[in-house]
């Protein structure tokens, strides 16, 4: 700071002191005029509130002076006064840099164990996952949810459960992350009609472990899931995790498991997609992210909260 600035700084502060303190011993020892009731004089009202005048109380008066101490030893401690450093010699440049550099020294402890620890290690690593939580945060949460329990509407996973759409290897988790995916569910509703769009949808509906009332419906689209789905969804209905078709006897929906749901995506097909991440993060963050989801309890009994 240049001496021009560094007395102007000098001159406002000083100034700023000297008008505190005068105004501060003015208040203690001024005497206001008043009349005999011990009010100014000044009404409102209509007379029914009088302006009276007590002493500062003691407390006030105390804090005061002590702040107007601080405020003085401060200056003398600390930078305040222009290019005056302080008797401390303390320096916010200084104090970031070393903080900067302490954060840089802990980052590079967490890349190399990111690097060269197994993933499990890395999920039971608080650490990492607080990591995690920032870079699933900025990138995962606005599908995903906050805490990774999906969203329905645009049929983004629950991460959260034991339910894999391609599998619950690192590397199928990996190829999600870094190449991204798109889900490809055929519309049937012209080749069903409606009457055959909802016969499958109370198929699938009974398949998933819940009672439907029209079993004539039911064995309809049991004939109907064997010739249309069995190639994707297994004859069973328990999906293929090669292709990401879903599991369909389990409780983990993507789009939700109402019947006019399960009907709309007969009938309308599904085309979800999740962006792949690769030159957007490092390697190490992706890394960090399957840690995170490894911890928030996917196929891995729920570690995150343990």
């Amino acid at each position: 700071m240049s001496g021009f600035w560094t007395g102007w700084v000098v001159f406002f502060v000083l100034l700023n002191g000297v008008l505190v303190t005068f105004l501060f011993i003015y208040a203690i020892r001024v005497r206001i005029p008043v009349d005999a009731d011990g009010t100014t004089g000044h009404v409102w009202a209509h007379g029914a509130i009088r302006e009276g005048v007590r002493r500062l109380p003691r407390w006030w008066v105390l804090m005061s002076a002590a702040f107007l101490v601080f405020a003085v030893v401060y200056l003398v401690r600390y930078p305040g006064l222009g290019g005056f450093p302080g008797t401390l010699g303390w320096d916010s440049v200084e104090q970031v840099e070393r903080a900067r550099a302490a954060n840089a020294e802990r980052r590079a402890d967490l890349l190399r164990r990111v690097r060269t620890q197994p993933l499990a290690a890395l999920a039971a690593d608080p650490q990492v996952v607080r990591a995690g939580d920032a870079l699933f945060g900025d990138n995962c949460a606005a599908c995903h949810g906050v805490n990774g329990e999906g969203n329905q509407t645009i049929g983004a996973p629950d991460l959260t459960d034991d339910a894999w759409l391609y599998g619950d290897s690192d590397e199928a988790l990996r190829t999600s992350l870094v190449a991204g995916r798109k889900g490809v569910m055929p519309a049937f509703g012209e080749a069903l009609g409606e009457r055959g769009v909802r016969e499958v949808a109370a198929y699938v509906y009974e398949l998933n472990g819940r009672d439907w009332p029209r079993e004539d419906l039911v064995a309809a689209g049991r004939e109907r899931f064997q010739t249309l789905c069995v190639s994707c969804h297994g004859a069973d209905g328990t999906g293929n995790t090669q292709l990401g078709a879903p599991n369909l006897t389990d409780d983990s929906w993507l789009y939700g498991g109402r019947l006019e749901t399960i009907m709309a995506g007969v009938r309308d097909g599904r085309q979800g997609v999740m962006p792949g991440w690769e030159g957007r993060l490092a390697d190490e963050e992706i890394r960090i992210l399957m840690a995170w989801v490894r911890a928030a309890g996917a196929g891995d009994g729920g570690m995150r909260g343990e």
